[in-house]
């Protein structure tokens, strides 16, 4: 009888310690469940952030600047940059490179675009994935970026650009301009304010003869140059928004010898410009600083990404040494933030700033 209850104490036993290990295994899955969530749940609202800035292409010195400031912004922040540089100014070269970033999951895209509509279907396409979307200095259309950063306001720039072609001309005379691609957003929005700022009476001397695409290429905007010079050879003044095409005219300007008989003015480097505004090819010209506007397309990325924004009008965030910015409302019905007013570049002060950029 002993030996039959010391055998039933024993499987007792062995159940019950049975249902222990169950137990205590059913208690440590539960934990590494949990372990894993909050890990999870850690790096989407925390830890190293991947963001990538896509420029209109390779071998632009501006491009290159804004690429200098969104990385510098990010290694404040902590985050990886991620710089794409199409071979060529063109948006199926750019798609190319934003599918090879929604590939790799990044967390979110900036985009100075080539073509405002082209990149709509791939936008969306990364938006859908959760990847945070918005636009630098040339901007996509309002249903492909959460927010767009902007240099400066658009009609500022237009309107400045012809007011100082109406000075260096003595408000007589043809004139023309050498933008980027005509895709261009940016180009184009400043091209349409420059046109509006015709229409003045103070302009009836003033005749817009040409507006030239040298593509942000250096050779094709020489070679748009020296056609505008051999179709209008009274030509007074020529206009170019963009840092390729205002170099290229001035150094075809100085190789012709035209330097005070076909003024130029436009948006320029400093470091690239310095010579030539030295010299009076180019009397002043305007921009801002590409660095500081890659540096805020960092911190606005970062500001997405982490949810502290989420693009709408009002909200405001904190971009560095740029203070405070605030999201205001674009002309095309989405949402921007403005860098800053453009500022000019002459011969008092263009030393100091080629050493900058």
């Amino acid at each position: 009888m002993k030996k039959v209850l010391s055998i039933i104490i024993s499987l007792v036993l062995v159940i019950v310690l049975g249902l222990s290990g169950c137990g205590n295994k059913t208690a440590n899955t539960a934990s590494s469940s949990q372990t894993t969530t909050t890990k999870s749940e850690s790096s989407k609202t925390g830890g190293k952030k991947r963001i990538a800035i896509v420029v209109k292409n390779t071998g632009n010195p501006y491009n290159e600047k804004e690429a200098e400031g969104f990385k510098t912004a990010l290694e404040e922040l902590g985050d990886e940059a991620i710089i794409q540089e199409p071979d060529q100014p063109t948006a199926e070269a750019q798609i190319q490179i934003i599918q090879q970033l929604i590939a790799q999951k990044v967390d979110a895209i900036a985009i100075a675009a080539n073509d405002p509509d082209a990149l709509q279907p791939v936008l969306q396409k990364a938006m859908s994935q959760g990847i945070k979307v918005l636009s630098l200095d040339s901007a996509v259309n309002a249903q492909s970026r959460m927010v767009h950063v902007n240099q400066a306001d658009p009609e500022k720039i237009g309107r400045t650009l012809v007011q100082a072609m109406y000075q260096m001309i003595g408000g007589k005379g043809e004139i023309a301009i050498l933008s980027a691609t005509s895709q261009a957003t940016n180009q184009n929005t400043w091209i349409a304010w420059m046109k509006k700022e015709l229409e003045d009476p103070k302009y009836k001397d003033m005749k817009l003869v040409k507006i030239a695409y040298g593509d942000d290429l250096r050779d094709k905007s020489v070679s748009e140059t020296e056609g505008l010079l051999q179709s209008y050879p009274n030509l007074k003044g020529i206009i170019s928004p963009t840092t390729v095409g205002i170099a290229a005219a001035a150094k075809v300007l100085t190789d012709k010898g035209l330097k005070g008989k076909v003024q130029l003015t436009g948006l320029g480097l400093p470091s690239e410009m310095a010579e030539y505004i030295k010299s009076g090819v180019c009397q002043w010209m305007y921009l801002w600083n590409p660095i500081d506007l890659g540096y805020l397309a960092g911190y606005t990325a970062h500001a997405l990404v982490t949810g502290e924004i989420t693009g709408k009008v009002g909200e405001k965030f904190k971009a560095g040494k740029l203070g405070e910015k605030e999201i205001v409302k674009a002309d095309d019905g989405g949402t921007q933030i403005y860098l800053g007013a453009p500022f000019k570049f002459d011969i008092n002060n263009i030393d100091e700033w080629s050493k900058i950029y």
